[in-house]
């Protein structure tokens, strides 16, 4: 089968989540035998990673890309006066808009995968004209992206809510549209389908629910193998892309709320904070407080510093989806601490797999329990291991993917 990949951002390294999971779809896709045409935004710093797609499809067209903040401002304003949000204006840019045109008319695809929502945009130029021989659209939403945002709106500051209410209004509302005309939908978690479900306006058509799946996010549990961590040890562990709003919101929740509750029962408690793009608040709390906080920004290989660590701590109050880094922990052997949101569309049960908890004296004190009880975390971390090969391989769960691909073929 022909396939049309577009995708926000080039899938590899798989260092951050939405990046694992498309980047495990196309290596799926690529190795069940199907000729992927990629179509992606690229940033300068990815270009070095294009030979790596090259392996694996058919055609590679990157788009370059630049954001910028004053570029957002005139993206923010356009979108008042289309009524359609501003991720959709933001990436509704002419290179990408004429390349795939072009593709469409001078090539037949059997399937367009638009991976992530404002990639869909390019994929409805397909339906323009339809005479019954269009190609079938999929649109791998990842997360119902409207509910991130309404989350977000809870924990903001009060000029902020009014802004980020609007904008979750008019992503339910672009989100309904994607999920009525593409062919069919994926999610990674059920209350997504649901919230997807939710924005479709006739929410009762038996033909949109059925067209809608969930399949979760997957992991190599080949590549990821136990790790030789240090379960003596009081150092705490927490990663994440951290320009992304709820990962630095949920760690400085932890770093301000929590991690001082901790200290105050075990004062050599150290706290490492990995990830690209730091805050500056994480930075200075660091140069404060060198003995108790680390942020190390990005690193290229996480091995070395989770080997140090005794447990990890998500700290999620809002977003959307999957984390991988708790199913990519479990795949580790990693114990974990994380909130119900935190863990979310996740098979595991607290006190089995992992710890939840959700205020500031709950998590401080399920983080104490964890590094003071090795019996406890050599437990969590042997049934997170079982439940990532057993659930969560990308062998194992992208295997649903096959029936939706059978309706294309249909």
């Amino acid at each position: 089968m022909r396939i049309l990949l577009l995708t926000q951002i080039i899938p590899y390294p798989p260092d951050a989540g939405p990046k694992v999971k498309t980047w495990h779809v196309l290596r799926y896709l690529a190795e069940s035998g199907h000729q992927i045409t990629l179509v992606s935004f690229v940033r300068s710093e990815e270009e070095q990673y294009l030979p790596v797609m090259k392996q694996l499809c058919t055609a590679v067209h990157p788009v370059p890309i630049r954001r910028s903040r004053l570029a957002d401002v005139g993206y923010w304003l356009r979108s008042h006066l289309t009524g359609r949000p501003f991720l959709i204006e933001r990436d509704d840019l002419p290179p990408m808009r004429h390349l795939v045109r072009e593709l469409l008319a001078r090539e037949t695809f059997d399937a367009i995968h638009a991976d992530q929502l404002t990639m869909t945009q390019f994929a409805l130029d397909a339906l323009a004209g339809d005479d019954g021989k269009r190609p079938f659209l999929i649109f791998d939403a990842h997360n119902a992206v409207w509910t991130i945002i309404e989350r977000m709106g809870e924990n903001a500051s009060w000029f902020l809510k009014p802004v980020l209410a609007l904008e979750s209004e008019r992503i339910k509302r672009y989100e309904g549209m994607l999920t009525e005309r593409f062919d069919h939908t994926m999610v990674v978690i059920e209350p997504d389908r649901e919230a997807l479900l939710a924005a479709v306006n006739d929410r009762s058509t038996t033909e949109v629910r059925q067209s809608v799946s969930v399949i979760p996010i997957a992991v190599d549990t080949v590549k990821l193998q136990p790790l030789t961590r240090k379960p003596t040890s009081a150092n705490i562990v927490t990663l994440g892309t951290l320009h992304y709003p709820p990962n630095a919101d949920g760690i400085r929740w932890f770093l301000t709320e929590v991690l001082p509750l901790i200290r105050a029962q075990i004062p050599e408690a150290v706290l490492t904070i990995i990830g690209k793009n730091p805050p500056k608040d994480f930075v200075e709390a660091a140069n404060q407080n060198p003995d108790h906080v680390a942020v190390t920004g990005y690193v290229p290989e996480l091995d070395p510093y989770l080997d140090q660590a005794a447990i990890m701590v998500v700290p999620v109050r809002a977003g959307g989806g999957m984390r991988v880094r708790i199913l990519e922990a479990f795949a580790r052997a990693m114990p974990v601490v994380t909130t119900t949101v935190g863990l979310e569309g996740i098979e595991a049960a607290h006190r089995q797999e992992v710890l939840v908890a959700n205020d500031p004296v709950a998590f401080a004190a399920a983080t104490v329990e964890l590094l003071q009880d090795q019996v406890l975390q050599e437990r969590l971390a042997a049934n997170g291991r079982i439940l990532a090969e057993n659930r969560y391989d990308w062998q194992v769960v992208l295997n649903k993917m096959n029936d939706i691909y059978a309706q294309a073929e249909r």
